[in-house]
């Protein structure tokens, strides 16, 4: 039975030595790790205001001049507020934000433990630079001048390109978008940043199916779904505030929730149906569930008549999928199958979920197509209750994705094309010509190195170790730049080693010194730039929703840190286009760093094809401002000064500010005029193939005076149409000054065309079917192929990899890695996943002392037939090995989560490796409290076909007591 606490508050009197020491900053890391297991329970509960804090009363906040201060959590996607509560500048405590519609006074555990990740004492406090293998300050010009010198000698010596820019989820929306227009100034496309490990299968797979690469529909929406399909992804622990909305679904609709998932997950714990299969056989296992739904007839014939082509080739790659047959694959009985397809069929509109399980395969884009088919072949797209809701995993990682740091994008999708970069020049006002002088002019084959995709971050460790002869650039990387990214979330660590040891020089732009300062073995040639928290500067961030929201500076940059804004600032400086990438921002008084609100009012000129061009940060700040006028699950305010608007205007957001479009809750919903934030399908495929159709037959949104497919706006056909006439004067002229008639939706920058189109309801981008055949991929319908690294080597004759290719700049290898059989010396199934307790990498939630004490051990989930069979004891220490040689020493955990056959390791630890302890390497004081092994280590090698995701849930292993 639970009982209230005297006053509901922990008095501070009551804290333990140990719980004082840590407050005071001066615990000894032994004797509160062993100490602090005994006092879960207390730190758990102070653990919810971080620390020294006690509840904000009005009354106080008046006597103590407590100012709060709106931020957003900087831990995963969901966007949960942050209430600081900030005295003479100092952040003394937190409140969750009751008023926001996405966490409603909801965190987990890394949310209410943020402010300690702003204050933390393991931050870097000042630059360092590595010299005689020390860790030496230095100051900020010297760092910025001898970084900046060694960046123009590799320019000269090797070009532009063997610089590589790895930018970060981490950044705001301003920071990214910079950072990306910062490497067009140096001249190379190699950028990029978490997402291409995360979700870029997922990016690839739905934009190439129905038109942008998103989260469809929303975490509120999912309160109006009548079934939850969950796949790949274990939001319990990932993005514990999003079961939320997951579980008043369940409550209020009766919807049944499935999870299909290796692992009995904390988010299986919840589901009315469990559906264990193989990893890496999620397009077998989506087949067979359509193949009992085209069996019956359960698939929504008018949908796909309408609004969807290619479904009768899908239909007889599914034939192939009877019960036994993906059964045989997946291990999953077909009768369980058959339920799921049932339960799928009478429980409509229903959403289906996933997350990282579903996409860092070899096979990822496959999966996320398959998911997607499944939708469209029940009906569920463009309806509430519905969609693909897609849960990311950084706090701006949809943001800095959209916000184009990625090797083969600009800004807003656009592509590396040549009509992309004049785009892109016409908005920052930019000789086009001085920009092509900028980058390498030699060429690949007839492709100018200004419009080749880049080295992604998945491969920069080939961009550096491979032959230069092989590699699509003119030199090798030799100076990497990891700027908020935690290396050991990356596969093959091994070899990364060794390119770590090989670059000329490696530079970590970071609140935190991550696993790339004590990884390598290198004595010089390393920095480590302290950059600030995200709660030391403000801007806006995007939500997995597609919302925005602004955060507002919480306190001043602690220690020596500066804002990535500013630190670009520095580097342009050094490089000499400081007044020319900067031309249309202003400049803050310390004659270095670009304002924020005029980044953004630049990016709003430009993103025109996916609408971040409507979310003002005077209108961002109204939202913040009124979070408690939103609805909770339409997410549409009643009344107040945003009266009608969606919660942060998720995107698209047409047309400019002055417009006042909503915002798109629900992506392709035809129920909804545009103007209100209806949508239909993209067109972006062409209007036929192979002689068919490919616009909506007969259907459109709702008010629409185009009452049947079109395709995407231009000029042209606003004169055809006889909607010329609605242009202004203004508008007329900036669209002639673009390309006249030519001009299209995409590159007008005064939103004419997009206003016109809406105006008459249409949507600026056309109304298309959905494609269930992608027939640019390697794989134009969804194949299920066996992973690199197969455990049943016996089906890989009748599903083979692909053949061995160069893509993305470098060699890629399939065929000759899945041509030997490893299954008989490593024949476990080695899989990966999140914890609740950390993040990402994990330096800066292993650095926090109230998360810290939660979990201290790397570990293994190992099955207890195997860990029988194998000798192992739960709590023991084994040796876990990959079938490329890396290793690590982790303590094993014996439980039925897993299946005989698969074991599972989280991957947000780092500090060790292979057995070796790597604390006596970093910075003094600047080491996370907890370190363990990397499940990268033991990974292996493997990148999907189209966007080179890294493969870490399908590798296999064997492992040994220690």
């Amino acid at each position: 039975m639970l009982r209230k606490k005297t006053g509901g508050l922990t008095r501070r009197t009551a804290r333990t030595g140990l719980i004082s020491e840590i407050s005071n900053k001066s615990v000894d890391r032994r004797s509160f790790l062993r100490g602090s297991g005994l006092a879960i329970g207390g730190l758990a509960a102070i653990s919810a205001t971080g620390g020294a804090v006690t509840q904000a009363s009005a009354q106080s906040a008046v006597n103590g001049a407590v100012q709060t201060v709106k931020s957003v959590c900087t831990h995963c996607s969901v966007g949960c507020t942050v209430v600081a509560e900030v005295s003479n500048g100092v952040w003394i405590g937190q409140e969750p934000g009751w008023d926001s519609p996405f966490n409603l006074g909801a965190h987990c555990a890394k949310g209410a433990a943020v402010r300690e990740h702003a204050h933390g004492e393991r931050r870097l406090k000042y630059p360092m630079k590595k010299e005689g293998g020390e860790w030496k300050r230095i100051s900020w010009e010297q760092a910025i001048n001898e970084i900046g010198d060694k960046m123009l000698q590799v320019r000269d010596e090797s070009g532009p390109d063997s610089v590589y820019w790895l930018g970060s989820a981490k950044h705001n929306n301003e920071q990214a978008y910079l950072l990306r227009k910062f490497a067009a100034y140096w001249g190379t496309n190699n950028i990029d940043h978490q997402a291409r490990i995360c979700h870029s299968t997922t990016v690839a797979g739905v934009a190439n199916t129905w038109g942008y690469g998103a989260m469809t529909n929303s975490y509120n929406d999912i309160h109006n779904s009548r079934a939850i399909f969950l796949i790949g992804g274990n939001p319990a622990e990932a993005h514990p505030v999003s079961l939320l909305h997951i579980l008043k679904a369940k409550e209020q609709n009766n919807a049944p929730v499935i999870v299909c998932d290796p692992r009995f997950t904390r988010t299986a714990a919840h589901a009315d149906e469990y559906v264990r299969f193989r990893p890496g056989t999620d397009v077998a296992l989506v087949w067979g569930i359509l193949w009992h739904i085209f069996e019956n007839g359960w698939e929504d014939k008018e949908f796909i008549r309408t609004r969807v082509w290619g479904m009768d080739q899908i239909k007889e790659e599914v034939a192939k999928w009877n019960p036994e047959e993906v059964e045989r694959v997946t291990g999953t009985p077909g009768s369980q199958l058959e339920r799921v397809a049932r339960t799928l069929a009478n429980n409509r509109p229903g959403t289906v979920i996933w997350c990282m399980g579903g996409t860092q395969h070899t096979n990822g884009n496959n999966n996320t197509r398959a998911y997607c088919v499944l939708q469209l072949a029940l009906g569920n797209m463009g309806t509430s209750g519905g969609g693909t809701n897609i849960f990311r995993g950084h706090d701006n990682v949809q943001g800095a994705t959209d916000l184009g740091v990625l090797a083969d994008t600009l800004p807003g999708y656009y592509g590396l094309s040549a009509g992309s970069w004049a785009h892109w020049a016409r908005v920052w006002e930019e000789d086009l010509d001085w920009l092509k002088g900028q980058f390498s002019q030699e060429m690949v084959g007839e492709t100018a190195m200004m419009n080749l995709t880049g080295i992604p971050v998945s491969r920069w460790i080939d961009g550096v170790l491979e032959d230069k002869e092989n590699l699509d650039q003119p030199d090798n990387t030799r100076v990497m730049v990891l700027w908020g990214h935690a290396p050991n979330s990356q596969t093959r660590l091994p070899e990364m080693k060794t390119a770590m040891e090989k670059l000329d020089t490696l530079v970590v732009i970071d609140p935190f010194p991550t696993v790339s300062a004590v990884l390598h073995d290198r004595t010089d040639g390393v920095y480590l730039l302290p950059a600030t928290t995200q709660f030391e500067t403000y801007g806006s961030v995007t939500a997995s929703n597609r919302s925005l929201q602004w955060r507002e500076k919480v306190m001043e940059p602690l220690f020596e840190s500066k804002t990535d804004h500013e630190i670009m600032g520095l580097f342009a400086q050094k490089f000499g286009f400081h007044d020319r990438i900067f031309r249309n921002i202003k400049i803050e008084d310390d004659g270095v760093t670009p304002n924020i609100e005029d980044i953004t009012r630049e990016f709003n000129r430009g993103m025109w094809t996916i609408g971040y061009t409507g979310q003002s940060p005077e209108r961002m700040r109204l939202h913040m401002e009124n979070q408690h006028t939103f609805d909770r699950t339409t997410l549409r305010a009643n009344g107040g000064p945003a009266d009608g608007d969606f919660y942060g205007m998720p995107w698209p957001c047409w047309g400019t500010p002055e417009m006042k479009h909503p915002g798109t809750a629900n992506l392709y919903d035809m129920s909804l005029p545009v103007s209100k934030g209806g949508l239909t399908f993209r067109a972006r495929f062409g209007v036929e193939r192979d002689g068919d159709n490919l616009l909506a037959e007969g259907v459109a949104s709702a008010n629409s005076e185009i009452q049947d497919g079109y395709p995407e706006f231009t000029m042209q056909m606003l004169m055809d149409l006889g909607w010329d006439g609605d242009l202004t004067a203004e508008e007329r002229a900036a669209i002639d000054a673009v390309a006249g008639p030519n001009t299209n939706w995409k590159t007008d920058l005064s939103g004419g065309i997009q206003r016109v189109a809406i105006k008459h309801e249409c949507a600026p981008f056309g109304n298309a079917k959905a494609r269930a055949v992608v027939w640019t991929f390697p794989d134009p319908v969804p194949l299920h192929r066996e992973p690199l690294y197969t455990s049943r080597y016996d089906l890989v004759a009748d599903y083979p990899t692909y053949e061995d290719k160069k893509f993305w700049r470098v060699p890629t290898m399939y065929k000759s890695i899945q041509s030997t059989d490893f299954s008989s010396d490593y024949p476990i199934i080695l899989t990966s996943g999140r914890l609740v307790e950390y993040e990402g990498g994990g330096d800066e939630t292993r650095s926090n002392p109230w998360l810290a004490e939660l979990q201290q051990d790397m570990f293994i989930e190992i099955n207890p037939r195997d860990a029988n069979d194998l000798g192992v004891r739960d709590g023991s220490q084994v040796w876990v090995e990959g079938p490329e040689g890396g290793k690590v020493k982790v303590m094993a955990m014996l439980t039925e989560r897993v299946a005989p056959g698969v074991a599972f390791m989280p991957f947000h630890f780092g500090g060790h490796f292979q057995g070796e302890d790597l604390r006596g390497k970093y910075p003094e004081g600047a080491d996370p409290y907890v370190l363990g092994e990397s499940t990268n280590t033991a990974q292996t090698y493997g990148y999907d076909s189209v966007t080179q995701m890294q493969e870490t849930k399908a590798t296999l292993c064997k492992i040994m007591a220690a």
